[in-house]
């Protein structure tokens, strides 16, 4: 990977200019990060031909979602929790190996009776998808959608609860794939009576939920649970085992839990970071890249067998909200409510602070060149009716004095409880 980047990319040509002609230890590479990265992305990455401005004028596009880029590519967004979006090209190697870790993980969560049970159904899925700053959702169930039709339900983690459990409702999927945070607020309904499916298997993503939390899914719903941790910047990163670790995919990533400047931290210490090397992505490289998500590695063996590194993140842990009404409580997932904010042009970056039972900060970083009065009535608007559409139109609502809140790891989340 280091002499293909150092022959196509200017960038990393730059980079590596004095290093060894043969490099085998990942640590003599200088580290990157997103900001460094998308400021350069022109000639950071290896096919020419991919530009930013074109990049751009896609993800800008949600009539081209789902769309191969240069007829070749697939393109990703993250949503900017370290104070940058990133847009992202994989290649069609990338995406190989993104379906087989896919496979081989669910492989790993279902026997060969839960499978049958799938089949039996005619593997009727539903996917919950964030929409807003998280493209490679979008794309990934917009592509699905075209092979599988009626057998894939996609459905947008912003909708009101009462409409995302008459809709699974109606569908009865044999596999449901949403958020964490979505897949717990899923679990209550449920348990209340008013949500009555049965999945094989809930296969849930993005973000980290207390490992209490697993086992109540998997019991409320008589069904399988798998969690995977992934990024835009590298889709297939690592899958949970029975154990509730999650193992780290050091066939295709090199992963590298460190310091805050950038030294090996050891098994059974939280990182300050997380440094990922992309093995798979030749187009758009990523090696040595600050990823921002504080881990630990398991100091021994897990027990489920599995020989490959496992580890636990801090940096992904969903904050579900908990609202008080005269009617009861109104539990909201982090999605829900930063979707809002990431349509507002201007926000290069922002977070939903709520600071009492039924009080919000909103928090802004607005580009200089907006209209700053205009971006926070917009943000305000936008926000105001979401709570209106989930009943929860007696919050109320403040403006932050101060900016983001940064985290450990460098990362901004979007959402925090009390």
């Amino acid at each position: 990977m280091v002499a293909h980047v150092r022959a196509c990319s200017p960038l990393y040509g730059e980079f590596y200019r004095d290093l060894p002609d043969r490099v085998e230890d990942p640590r003599l590479l200088p580290v990157t990060d997103k900001k460094m990265l998308m400021e350069r992305f022109d000639e950071w990455c290896a096919d020419r031909a991919v530009t930013l401005e074109a990049a751009e004028a896609v993800v800008g596009d949600p009539a081209r979602i789902g769309e191969q880029f240069l007829g070749k590519y697939t393109l990703y967004t993250t949503s900017g929790t370290t104070g940058r979006r990133g847009i992202f090209v994989a290649d069609g190697r990338t995406m190989a190996v993104v379906t087989a870790m896919m496979l081989r993980w669910i492989g790993g969560w279902l026997s060969a009776g839960d499978i049958l049970r799938i089949a039996a159904r005619r593997g009727r899925t539903a996917i919950i998808m964030a929409t807003g700053g998280h493209f490679a959702s979008a794309v990934a169930a917009a592509r699905l959608k075209r092979r599988q039709g009626e057998r894939l339900e996609t459905l947008s983690a912003h909708l009101p609860m009462t409409e995302l459990v008459e809709r699974l409702n109606r569908f009865q999927p044999a596999m449901l794939a949403p958020y964490a945070s979505i897949a717990a607020l899923l679990a209550d309904e449920q348990e209340a009576g008013r949500l009555a499916i049965h999945p094989v298997l809930l296969a849930l993503s993005a973000e980290g939920l207390p490992q209490a939390e697993y086992g109540r899914i998997a019991r409320v719903f008589g069904a399988k649970v798998g969690n995977s941790y992934a990024a835009s910047e590298c889709m297939f990163m690592s899958a949970m085992c029975e154990e509730g670790w999650l193992h780290v995919n050091m066939d295709w990533v090199v992963f590298e839990p460190v310091d805050a400047d950038h030294r090996p931290v050891p098994p059974g210490e939280q990182s300050h970071t997380v440094l990922i090397s992309n093995l798979a992505n030749r187009v758009q490289p990523i090696l040595r890249y600050d990823l921002g998500d504080s881990v630990m590695e398991r100091p021994d063996p897990c027990p489920c067998g599995n020989p490959l590194p496992a580890i636990r993140v801090q940096g992904r842990s969903a904050d579900i909200l908990t609202f008080r009404t005269s009617s009861g409580e109104v539990r909201l997932a982090p999605l829900a409510l930063s979707q809002p904010i990431e349509a507002v042009r201007g926000v290069t970056l922002f977070q939903i602070a709520q600071t009492a039972p039924d009080r919000l900060e909103i928090r802004l970083r607005i580009a200089p060149t907006a209209d700053e009065e205009a971006v926070w009535r917009e943000a305000e608007t936008g926000l105001r009716k979401l709570l209106t559409e989930q009943g929860l139109q007696q919050l109320t609502l403040e403006h932050g004095g101060e900016p983001p809140e940064q985290g450990r790891g460098g990362k901004f989340r979007e959402v925090t409880g009390i």
